[in-house]
């Protein structure tokens, strides 16, 4: 009994320690993953607490529930319109681009390790990808808001890519033992792990939605049924030879966006599932290695590290989309630069083990120092890089809380609570605000007083407003309440002021002395902007023309609707 009150008492403070490490992380800029590494070492076999911890299978089954668990709720996350822009790039980079780099780093590895080349395939097969876990968390914690055509690419790609490294380090290990079938059968094996994935990820996912949307079930309910399914999905793929990781992001990406009530009970759930699978799954990690093991291939392993962030990523990334992809050169440095590796790589480490291949233990230390380089280096500069490359795009006000009235079944009504930070808004009656058609103030605080608003009320600074409207109506009450700060953000960014990009070019040329050629004369600004950039904008595409910076500053439904300006 003694010894399940200790595995309480550890693993609850290691947890709690880990939640707490995320603010030294915010202070200090350290990965947050890196953390959790770092604390499963310290309490291993040769930490502090000294626990030991050698179950490599335990640690697959672990690692395969916290990477299905971190690929549902990156999939619920993803908005199929993010697939518009980026779904074709990240396919080419999650299957061509995985071999190319395990193939780079696989012939690096053999002369670094003096290893056979099957032996340093194997080792850039499981290094090839990047991880979900890394990426999922780098994006959305960093607070770095990358423009939609590159952060679509880089979670579309992590989320995806996992068959391809999968498939690499199960045939190169049945090689190595002696197991490997004929070209026939691997061929099949190669295609049952992408069509299978596909098909059993789609028809699940969207039969899931449907049911959720259907059912009336107690709101607690809705998420643990979406991990259910989610891991029925998972299951079933996995037993019919299909990649259950793509399976199950693919499931979670048609239940987000199957609008319904739904969703509100079920993302907040699944976004504390996903941390606590992240933190579980790099404590286990952490406890499993051994760091004077680790640090006996740390120079050859850093090595390999190296030759990953510098050589085999950026290569990669310049085969797979530049040629083909309308991405700006900046866009593609960046993208190189964030191949993140994390939980996956080591995950995939444990097949050699388990496989039994002669000196297993070498690919799994590789792993990890590779993992905690791709970390500390790539991790800890990506907001650096991010503004220093200019893939960002400013971050606007966005509702301190929002919620569903649960009027209707879908499209429902919400209610958006902002404050009043914009020095604009300050003694203007509520009569002159430009709201959206079908948004209305229910309740104005003030003081912590509630106010009933009228038209005459004057608002103040520090004001908190409630408004009721719908998903709609956000861009239009977003830009009303715009801080002060993030005005000017947004102002130094986009331009002092904007234009309609319905307007005609032909009478913005006569406004401001442009010469147009005749088949421009007749475009619209958001055709023009549309074709400079090359098709598919996004939100801070920016083209430079006679002396005038052109910015797209806003879109709905795919196109463009407002363009800044700044003169030069």
């Amino acid at each position: 009994m003694d010894a399940i009150y200790t595995f309480f008492l550890i693993g609850g403070s290691l947890m709690a320690l880990s939640i707490l490490g995320s603010r030294l992380s915010a202070m200090m800029g350290v990965p947050l993953l890196l953390i959790f590494l770092g604390l499963g070492m310290v309490a291993g076999e040769e930490g502090l607490l000294g626990l030991e911890f050698d179950d490599y299978f335990m640690a697959f089954t672990i690692g395969h529930l916290a990477l299905a668990m971190i690929l549902l709720d990156g999939g619920l996350r993803t908005r199929l319109k993010t697939f518009r822009v980026g779904f074709r790039p990240a396919l080419s980079l999650s299957t061509f681009g995985v071999f190319i780099t395990s193939a780079i780093i696989g012939g690096i590895a053999m002369l670094v390790f003096d290893l056979t080349l099957v032996e340093g395939l194997l080792v850039g097969a499981i290094v090839g990808s990047t991880d979900a876990a890394a990426v999922f968390s780098m994006l959305s914690g960093r607070g770095v808001n990358l423009n939609e055509r590159v952060g679509a690419t880089l979670e579309i790609e992590s989320g995806t890519n996992d068959p391809m490294a999968i498939f690499l380090t199960l045939m190169l290990v049945d090689i190595l033992v002696g197991d490997i079938g004929g070209p026939l059968e691997t061929l099949l094996f190669f295609t049952a792990q992408f069509g299978i994935g596909l098909v059993v990820g789609i028809g699940g996912g969207w039969l899931s939605a449907k049911l959720l949307r259907w059912l009336d079930l107690a709101p607690g309910l809705y998420a643990m049924l979406a991990l259910a399914l989610g891991f029925s999905v998972f299951g079933l793929t996995s037993v019919l030879g299909g990649s259950g990781f793509l399976a199950i992001y693919l499931a979670g990406l048609m239940i987000g966006n199957q609008p319904g009530r739904h969703l509100n009970f079920i993302l907040p759930v699944h976004d504390g599932l996903a941390w606590l699978s992240q933190i579980g799954l790099f404590l286990v990690l952490g406890l499993l290695v051994t760091p004077s093991e680790l640090w006996e291939v740390a120079l050859p392993a850093g090595l390999v590290a190296l030759a990953l962030i510098f050589i085999a990523r950026p290569l990669a990334v310049l085969i797979t989309i530049k040629p083909f992809f309308k991405f700006r050169w900046r866009e593609t440095w960046f993208i190189a630069w964030v191949g993140l590796r994390g939980a996956v790589p080591i995950v995939l480490a444990i097949f050699p083990l388990i496989g039994g291949v002669e000196d297993a233990s070498l690919y799994f230390n590789i792993a990890f120092a590779v993992v905690l380089m791709s970390l500390l280096i790539q991790g800890g500069s990506l907001t650096l890089v991010a503004r220093w490359l200019k893939v960002e795009v400013p971050t606007g006000t966005t509702p301190d809380r929002r919620g569903p009235l649960g009027i209707l079944p879908e499209n429902d009504y919400e209610m958006f609570v902002y404050p009043v930070e914009n020095k604009d808004l300050e003694d203007v009656p509520i009569r002159l605000l430009r709201f959206p058609s079908g948004a209305l103030i229910s309740a104005l605080f003030r003081e912590h007083a509630m106010l009933h608003p009228k038209g005459s009320t004057r608002l103040k600074l520090g004001d908190v407003i409630c408004v009721i409207g719908r998903s709609e109506d956000l861009t239009a009450l977003n830009r009303l309440f715009n801080g002060d700060s993030k005005l000017k953000q947004e102002r130094a960014f986009f331009g002092t002021f904007t234009l309609d990009a319905s307007a005609q070019m032909q009478d913005i040329a006569q406004a401001y002395g442009l010469t147009l050629s005749p088949g421009e004369k007749e475009m619209t600004l958001a055709d023009f902007v549309s074709l400079r950039v090359g098709g598919h904008p996004v939100v801070g595409d920016d083209v430079d023309w006679h002396g005038i910076h052109w910015v797209v500053s806003d879109m709905q439904g795919g196109r463009i609707t407002r363009v800044g300006l700044r003169l030069y």
